[in-house]
């Protein structure tokens, strides 16, 4: 009898105990649950990569407005929706600042989610810096090779596919249409000199070998005499992989210059065509060729959030300007960032990085497919080949022209003179 008494009085002490830890936990738990989630990124009020940076930056903003009116962003590590908090610093387009704000955000400022800034020169000084930290930087728009050369578990590129997939897609629609004289002039910078080499290399196996191959500076406004230089050399395609200002001052000048070759490219048309064709003019476009992206190229199947053609609608809405592809960048960094936090089992990097890897292969977004190399490579989103051409009402379109699966145009080889 002795015995039972005790038994039952020591199981009630257990149960008792159990209740009372299990209290304890969930106060603790919920005590534990931040007032806001602090999201740390740059942005560039001025210098070279001011335009693409900023549209970015709105389309992040985009995002957490949208989340913050539905009572912030859904945490499963504490079960609950918390409100977001962007906090954000100008580094004036310069590494040397954006090096110092990196380090800020997350030395001083503890931010629970960090975005680099636009671009693979910006990014470039974010990466050792969150692996030094451990802390998983979300690479917004920076494709250069070199960042994923090894694994590191604290990287991920969450919206731009890496150069040399881009190149060697670049030299197969090229090798389609029997070019093989081709010249190439590139801004000496983690984003383009990778994508040269990319297209470079991919041309030497199929024994070809660039009759030109310049490197310019990123400041680069004058090509006049390059471009009578490389005319020298008769090509049948001309590439400029450079960023907005470049391509813009390329193109203005090819077409003061009166040269023409049968197929010139460049790349940020087909994210920004409406700032390019402001600052060239409609007839220096037309017929050129790039990459087009979201808006130009819309996906209607996604996992969640707004899909292209109701977030390009949601936005202009908002904002009272159409979306270019970086408000897109933007917009889907949170929506990654939003998938990270609703499903990372507790509130920390190591949780963030393997709950985005769970993402991969089995998210879409309005960038398409979401898919991320052990290294951090996006390989689901890529770029296709487009031609800009005359829309018949005065105007420009985008048309994607390879790869066929994707194609909405046959391209127009050799590029009428103008």
């Amino acid at each position: 009898m002795f015995m039972n008494i005790f038994g039952r009085s020591r199981a009630r002490l257990a149960a008792a105990l159990a209740l009372g830890f299990g209290a304890a936990t969930a106060a603790c738990h919920a005590a534990a649950a931040p007032a806001q989630i602090r999201i740390g990124t740059l942005y560039a009020s001025s210098g070279p990569f001011a335009v693409p940076s900023q549209g970015q930056y709105a389309g992040l903003r985009f995002w957490a407005d949208s989340v913050n009116r539905q009572g912030g962003v859904y945490v499963r590590a504490f079960d609950k929706k918390i409100p977001v908090r962007i906090v954000a610093y100008d580094d004036l387009s310069s590494t040397a600042t954006a090096t110092t704000l990196y380090n800020r955000l997350i030395t001083q400022d503890k931010v629970d989610l960090l975005a680099a800034d636009f671009g693979s020169v910006l990014t470039s000084v974010a990466v050792p810096l969150a692996a030094e930290h451990h802390m998983l930087l979300l690479d917004q728009s920076g494709s250069s090779e070199k960042f994923f050369s090894r694994k590191t578990g604290y990287l991920a590129d969450v919206s731009i596919p890496t150069t040399a997939p881009e190149g060697v897609l670049l030299t197969r629609f090229l090798l389609q249409h029997k070019v093989k004289r081709v010249a190439v002039i590139y801004d000496a910078n983690d984003f383009d000199a990778p994508l040269a080499r990319s297209v470079r290399q991919a041309l030497a196996k199929a024994g070809v070998q660039p009759v030109a191959y310049h490197a310019v500076a990123t400041t680069e406004s004058n090509y006049n005499v390059l471009l009578h230089s490389i005319a020298a050399s008769r090509p049948q395609a001309l590439l400029e992989l450079g960023y907005p200002a470049n391509d813009i001052a390329f193109l203005r000048t090819l077409a003061q210059s009166g040269l023409h070759f049968d197929l010139t490219l460049t790349v940020f048309p087909g994210q920004m065509l409406g700032l390019i064709q402001r600052n060239v003019g409609a007839k220096a476009l037309a017929y050129t060729y790039t990459y087009p992206t979201p808006p130009l190229v819309r996906y209607a199947d996604v996992s969640f959030g707004l899909d292209t053609a109701a977030f390009a609608q949601a936005f202009a809405t908002a904002q009272h300007k159409s979306p270019t592809y970086l408000d897109c960048v933007g917009y889907n960094t949170g929506l990654i960032m939003q998938g990270v936090l609703g499903s990372a089992a507790s509130f920390d990097q190591a949780a963030f990085h393997a709950a985005l890897m769970r993402l991969s292969g089995k998210t879409r977004t309005l960038l398409g497919a979401f898919a991320v190399s052990p290294q951090g490579a996006q390989t689901g989103q890529y770029f296709p080949i487009g031609q800009i051409l005359p829309d018949g009402k005065g105007g420009l379109k985008a048309a994607v022209v390879y790869p066929p699966a994707l194609a909405t145009a046959q391209a127009v080889y050799p590029a009428p003179a103008h």
